[in-house]
């Protein structure tokens, strides 16, 4: 019995800075010169996606913690398995032996300060049917969804349906484009805690009053995120809240991740929706003080 599986993205990423950029705030678009060859400053490798992140941030905060998602089985697959084996996270997931599609690959481009322009390749996140996981051994109090799509999405989507009827506790982190793309409120009426941030919340609730439209759609707890602004919470009696400090931004990939699941560690082990506001605060500003989404995860046992 794990503590928590999280299911979704596995990627290799690429954080590309080069001399060009301008991420001033009245500006909304990085440009590049067409035909031209553009040097890059830097280029660094790390391994990224939903799935994986809050899987080690789970992992590092003391939970038995397990990770379903679909790696393809060249370079990125090899490099995502060492990973979550070093972190002794189980891998619970398919691996593509055919070699059909790739894995997946985001480019992190200009990646300075407050914002970042991100490329992604899904590949294989989203091939994962229902058929190749093995329920068995997929037994767990809560299960952590964070954004999958098309066939994937399908496969979360009945298997969070299954593990809530066997009482297992449901958390949802959703983006943008999934909520444009996919049907999501189904899982909605069975979640336990519901995050995603401002701009995502007005995508499912036009009008009116955010906090109480989501939780109108089912969730037990829903949280907003807004950048460096409060983050807001609502468990249908009260509206909790936390604003961030004001530290020194090196790069925010992989914010929302950490932010999430230092929040669900601290519902698991009983911790009230502000002490949970706290930890989920303190994971995502440690992570933002470097660049890449798990280098400065929190290492602590919360189980103790």
């Amino acid at each position: 019995m794990f503590d928590i599986i999280t299911f979704g993205s596995a990627t290799v990423d690429v954080f590309a800075e080069t001399d060009i950029h301008d991420l001033k705030e009245e500006r909304k678009y990085v440009g590049y010169p067409i035909g031209s060859k553009i040097l890059l400053k830097e280029i660094k490798f790390s391994i990224g996606g939903g799935g994986t992140n809050t899987a080690v941030a789970f992992a590092r905060l003391g939970f038995k913690t397990g990770y379903i998602g679909k790696l393809d089985s060249g370079f990125g697959g090899k490099e995502i398995l060492d990973l979550l084996k070093k972190e002794k996270v189980g891998f619970l997931g398919s691996i593509d032996r055919n070699n059909s599609v790739n894995g997946g690959y985001s480019i992190i481009l200009d990646s300075k300060g407050n914002d970042r322009t991100i490329l992604k390749y899904s590949g294989a996140n989203d091939f994962l049917r229902f058929s190749e996981l093995d329920t068995k051994k997929i037994q767990s109090k809560w299960i952590y969804l964070s954004t999958m799509l098309d066939e994937s999405f399908r496969t979360q989507e009945k298997l969070a349906m299954k593990m809530h009827k066997n009482g297992t506790k449901i958390a949802f982190n959703t983006t943008e484009y999934q909520i444009k793309t996919q049907n999501i409120r189904p899982l909605l009426k069975i979640c336990d805690v519901f995050i995603l941030n401002h701009e995502e919340a007005r995508l499912l609730v036009e009008e009116g009053d955010i906090l109480r439209g989501l939780k109108e759609l089912g969730p037990k707890i829903v949280i907003v995120t807004n950048k460096d602004k409060e983050t807001l919470a609502y468990d249908g009696k009260k509206i909790y809240s936390i604003t961030p400090h004001k530290i020194k931004v090196v790069e925010r990939t992989g914010a929302g991740d950490a932010f999430a699941s230092g929040f669900v560690a601290g519902q698991i082990i009983g911790k009230s929706i502000d002490e949970s506001l706290k930890l989920g605060l303190e994971e995502s500003e440690s992570v933002i003080r470097s660049r890449g989404a798990k280098n400065k995860l929190l290492r602590r046992n919360l189980k103790k």
